[in-house]
């Protein structure tokens, strides 16, 4: 058990989610970084001790509801308490029109990006529910789910659901005091955007392009997004945050 508080940062083993579990611990967190990738895992809980800060790890496959029951079986059992969590984990799919995206790259897209935050607001709202001080919940949705992207249909569409789950979570467990919200990143500088952009340097120069602001975002500023929904922004309940540099304010 801790007398910290506790947060719970899924796909932190890299990109959005690294940043979001060192600023939690940065804050005072006991930073909780769950991953299918053990040695990103294992990276993001050894930079935030370097800090000074706590945290522990956990692998969980956020696609596999065993392995989300074990995650929060574990967190109840080490922690005893969860006061926030960002539902992170997420993958971008294969590139394909929507009569080319095949069955099972929909399917797998998602189980992740959709279920797979459904499975984690379950376990989550349940812990926070006996609590006295509830908890606030922040997921990742993405500028596609404000806005449709061609080649990418499982990818927007698992976004867009995200956005709906925040809502409708957030009416029905304000007066509990959970808080549930959303963040809708833009262009960020993560593995997975090398990889929707390739290697090509044509790839960043159209993707710099489509940022207002001239420049691809970076993971701690989301993550000061996140943070601020956590801890600052106590009047702020089913929202979908835009943090992405301008692209959809055109």
């Amino acid at each position: 058990m801790t007398d910290k508080r506790v947060a719970l940062v899924t796909g932190a083993g890299s990109g959005i989610g690294r940043a979001a579990a060192i600023a939690f611990a940065a804050s005072g967190y006991h930073a909780i970084a769950a991953d299918r990738d053990a040695q990103g895992g294992d990276e993001t809980v050894n930079s935030i001790r370097d800090r000074a800060g706590t945290s522990s790890f956990i692998v969980c496959d956020v696609s596999n509801e065993e392995s989300i029951r074990s995650l929060f079986a574990q967190i109840a059992a080490e922690c005893g308490r969860l006061d926030a969590a960002f539902n992170n984990a997420g993958i971008e799919g294969l590139q394909a029109n929507t009569a080319d995206c095949t069955s099972d790259n929909f399917d797998q897209v998602i189980a992740v990006n959709l279920r797979g935050v459904w499975l984690c607001m379950r376990e989550e709202i349940r812990q926070m529910l006996k609590q006295e001080h509830g908890g606030a919940i922040v997921n990742c949705s993405s500028v596609a789910g404000l806005i449709g992207l061609p080649a990418i249909p499982a990818y927007t569409a698992s976004k867009h659901g995200v956005i709906g789950l925040t809502r409708t979570a957030a009416l029905e467990y304000a007066k509990q005091g959970i808080r549930v919200n959303a963040v809708c990143p833009g262009a960020v500088e993560t593995p997975m955007l090398q990889r929707f952009m390739g290697t090509s340097s044509e790839g960043r120069t159209a993707m710099v392009a489509s940022e207002p602001i001239g420049r691809i975002g970076r993971p701690d500023e989301i993550a000061d997004a996140v943070l601020w929904l956590c801890e600052r922004a106590t009047f702020v309940t089913g929202q979908a945050i835009a943090v992405d540099g301008g692209w959809t304010a055109a």
